[in-house]
């Protein structure tokens, strides 16, 4: 295993951009929602660069790109209601697993490792989708961007996970894709790995100073297994 897991007993992930791909749906659920409200309609590379604050700012941002200004409250609420109509009814319909990630948690949960997840995504959407990708067994517990009174990059959520599992801070390690995720892991005292193919908003992931950036979840195997899983 790769030395950031030493002395690790349990590893905290992101989920949007780091476990899943998850924007081509995010990206028709806000497409819906504008074409629904008259607005402009964005593409879905752009609404990339929106996701990975919540549902809540996704929408905000949308809003506020379509009209040119921040939207007034009202109608951003309207909006929020929505867009979480148009994706929870279909969240998995163009998402995809990031290449490596099944085999990956497979093989740390053989070595021992305690699972946790940590997104902002709205907590309504975690189970379905990890009961889809077939992961729901090998997490044992998570939070959603809506389960606490704060979400990342507040350390509270990761707190939370290690208070819940019983283990120390110095003994977990956050796992994710975005400045949040690193900045919630260091608050908390959590060691931290980051991922640079998801979403950080257009900026490289190492700005951020995590302690390890790896190409993918296989490299925290053995060089000799992510081969192996890679062919």
């Amino acid at each position: 295993m790769h030395p950031i897991l030493n002395d690790k007993r349990l590893v905290a992930f992101d989920l949007d951009g780091t476990l899943i791909d998850s924007v081509p749906d995010l990206a028709v659920a806000v497409q819906l929602t504008l074409g629904k409200l008259d607005l402009p309609l964005p593409t879905e590379e752009r609404v990339r660069d929106w996701v990975g604050n919540g549902a809540p700012v996704l929408v905000e941002r949308a809003l506020t790109w379509a009209l040119g200004h921040p939207p007034e409250e009202n109608f951003q609420a309207r909006a929020l209601d929505t867009f979480m109509e148009y994706y929870a009814a279909a969240p998995n319909a163009l998402t995809t697993l990031y290449p490596g990630v099944k085999q990956a948690l497979e093989a740390l949960h053989r070595a021992g490792f305690t699972f946790a997840l940590i997104t902002n995504k709205p907590e309504q959407f975690i189970k379905p989708i990890l009961e889809h990708f077939g992961l729901l067994e090998w997490f044992s517990l998570w939070v959603g961007g809506d389960t606490l009174a704060e979400k990342k990059p507040s350390p509270l959520p990761l707190l939370y996970i290690a208070k819940a599992c019983n283990v120390a801070p110095s003994e977990c390690l956050m796992v994710g894709d975005s400045r949040h995720d690193i900045e919630a892991g260091k608050a908390a005292g959590f060691a931290t790995l980051a991922l640079p193919y998801g979403y950080n908003h257009g900026a490289p992931i190492e700005l951020s100073q995590p302690d390890v950036v790896l190409s993918s979840l296989l490299a925290l195997l053995e060089p000799e297994t992510e081969q192996a899983y890679a062919q």
